[in-house]
């Protein structure tokens, strides 16, 4: 997306009042799978490493009017969870890690939508909520960014992008398996395209 299609957009929505209506009036969106995807990376033995976890599903309301009042709702498909090496995805999967025989999902709802300068979802903006993995609910802040499609009209916001990015300490959920190979931190780069739902 080309820098004045994300300002267009961005001065659009910098322009609603942010003012907390006394009864949130909610737009919501649905995700287009085709164009979703969740990206983890994560260093194994000082190599760096990736990998991708499928969306079950999710539930996206965006109060236009305040958007702080926003709220997400994502649910993951752990036990789907792929990377390119097998034998570090069996590893992955088993039970000292993300242990998805147990719990095969994980989960993120958000508590707090921050703007950033200028009031808007972008330059600072984040989005914080509680993460559950592994049965363990911990919070977690990702730096967010929302964008509408290039050549689309400022005043359109039926179809938009969004993109997370983030990172977690593994150790915190109870996913510490293989500690002397995998680094502690897994970061996080999560791209959505959602829509309006009519």
């Amino acid at each position: 997306m080309t820098r004045l299609h994300r300002r267009t957009l961005l001065a659009g929505l910098a322009a609603l009042p942010l003012t907390r209506p006394a009864h949130a009036s909610y737009t919501v969106y649905e995700l287009v799978p085709n164009g979703t995807s969740v990206d983890f990376t994560f260093d194994l033995s000082g190599l760096a490493q990736s990998g991708t976890m499928p969306i079950e599903a999710a539930d996206i309301q965006i109060d236009l009017n305040d958007l702080t009042n926003s709220r997400v709702s994502v649910t993951l498909n752990a036990s789907e969870a792929r990377t390119k090496l097998p034998f570090a995805r069996r590893a992955m999967l088993g039970d000292t890690v993300l242990n998805v025989a147990q719990f095969p999902t994980i989960q993120f709802v958000s508590t707090q939508v921050e703007l950033g300068e200028g009031g808007r979802i972008s330059r600072g903006a984040k989005i914080t909520g509680d993460l559950t993995l592994r049965g363990v609910t911990q919070p977690i802040t990702l730096e967010a960014d929302l964008f509408r499609p290039p050549g689309s009209a400022a005043d359109n916001l039926d179809d938009l992008s969004i993109h997370l990015i983030g990172a977690l300490n593994r150790h915190d959920f109870g996913a510490s398996g293989y500690a002397d190979l995998v680094q502690d931190i897994v970061g996080l780069d999560i791209r959505a395209e959602i829509k309006r739902v009519r």
